[in-house]
């Protein structure tokens, strides 16, 4: 990877999200439902960030072909979580989404105004991340870094600071 490049690569993985998740039912009892396989494929058709309600927009109304309920979602990403597919994390009070299985270790710039997150990938920060580790003994099993700020959109739209704005 090149010093500037921070985009993400790719992990290669046995299994289709689908299988793992076939598995994962089977070991634990428990039988995949049309709702479920609804979920599935929701959530991996398209890579992005979400929480519970964003899903919830993107699905089906009640009364439609492919309706889930608000607790089977919230139940079906929970299983997602423990299944490997997803992680789970904290960002302004909710709770946010993202693929896990077959996705490489990266972290985040969050711009706090339009609430976008970008993906980034960085090996100086892991080589950091290591050497702080080592000097402390520290034995990492992962890390999550969000970095908060603007994104080159927002601050095109910031208005110009006029002179008086500095004092």
């Amino acid at each position: 990877m090149a010093p500037d490049d921070f985009s993400l690569g790719s992990v290669q993985v046995s299994l289709s999200p689908e299988e793992r998740f076939e598995e994962y039912l089977q070991s634990r009892g428990m039988r995949q439902t049309e709702q479920r396989r609804t979920l599935l494929k929701y959530v991996f058709t398209q890579h992005d960030h979400f929480d519970a309600d964003q899903l919830i927009a993107r699905l089906p109304a009640k009364g439609e072909e492919g309706y889930v309920s608000r607790p089977t979602v919230y139940r079906t990403l929970n299983e997602f979580v423990d299944a490997g597919l997803l992680r789970r994390f904290e960002l302004d009070g909710r709770a946010v989404y993202e693929h896990d299985y077959g996705y490489p270790q990266h972290d985040h710039l969050y711009c706090t105004r339009c609430r976008n997150l970008i993906e980034f990938q960085s090996d100086e920060l892991i080589e950091l991340r290591n050497a702080v580790a080592k000097q402390h003994r520290f034995r990492v099993t992962s890390h999550r870094l969000i970095i908060h700020g603007l994104c080159q959109n927002c601050l095109k739209q910031s208005r110009p600071r006029r002179k008086q704005d500095r004092v």
